[in-house]
């Protein structure tokens, strides 16, 4: 009788031990950090349904040196700061970083790429250890390689699926789009994508 119960806690490890050796979900006691990057108000837009469902601190990715306001001026330069590398330092600065276990990263999609401020953020903060979660606002491309940028430059970090979205397109003079109605659809994919990685739970 013994050897029998034995073999069969045996068998209940071996068939149990996969299961619990996958990623187990977030837990909603984690410290949640939600720092974004707006030119438009767009990613903003976002960040902040993603904060009224899961709660978390929001930070505003502030640069030493603004951009101009003039749309051209900031394309060239951005186009030259990812060609030299140029990491344009921040005035936003973080002090409790460590205190986070969840990290949001979210920003607009500029020439397909991630914007140098949020590359200075992911150089400049040691997320070791942490879930990054990436989201994006863009013209109608997609996000562009700037996910995977994402995951480069946050090796030890855990890389969760990241949300992107339609906002505005400025060259085109649209500017905050995710407003109204639009608010709304974006609401409800914002919830779905952080149900798929376990941040809320699915509606019953």
């Amino acid at each position: 009788m013994m050897h029998t119960k034995k073999y069969l806690m045996a068998v209940l490890a071996i068939i149990f031990f996969p299961v619990c050796s996958n990623p187990q979900p977030l837990k909603s006691e984690n410290k949640i950090l939600i720092v974004y990057l707006s030119r438009t108000n767009n990613t903003k837009a976002i960040a902040e349904i993603i904060q009224r469902n899961i709660g978390g601190t929001l930070v505003a990715l502030e640069l030493e040196k603004p951009y101009p306001e003039n749309y051209q001026a900031t394309v060239e330069q951005v186009v030259k700061e990812n060609e030299t590398g140029f990491l344009p330092p921040l005035k936003t600065k973080i002090d409790s970083i460590q205190n986070y276990d969840v990290v949001f990263v979210g920003f607009p999609t500029w020439g397909m790429k991630l914007p140098p401020p949020m590359k200075t953020f992911l150089r400049q903060y040691d997320l070791k250890g942490k879930s990054v979660i990436p989201f994006n606002t863009n013209g109608g491309y997609g996000e562009g390689s700037s996910f995977q940028t994402v995951k480069e430059l946050c090796p030890n970090s855990k890389v969760l699926e990241g949300f992107t979205i339609r906002g505005g397109i400025e060259r085109d003079g649209q500017y905050l789009v995710i407003k109204d109605e639009k608010a709304k659809e974006a609401e409800t994919k914002v919830k779905k994508w952080l149900q798929r990685i376990k941040l809320i739970k699915e509606a019953p």
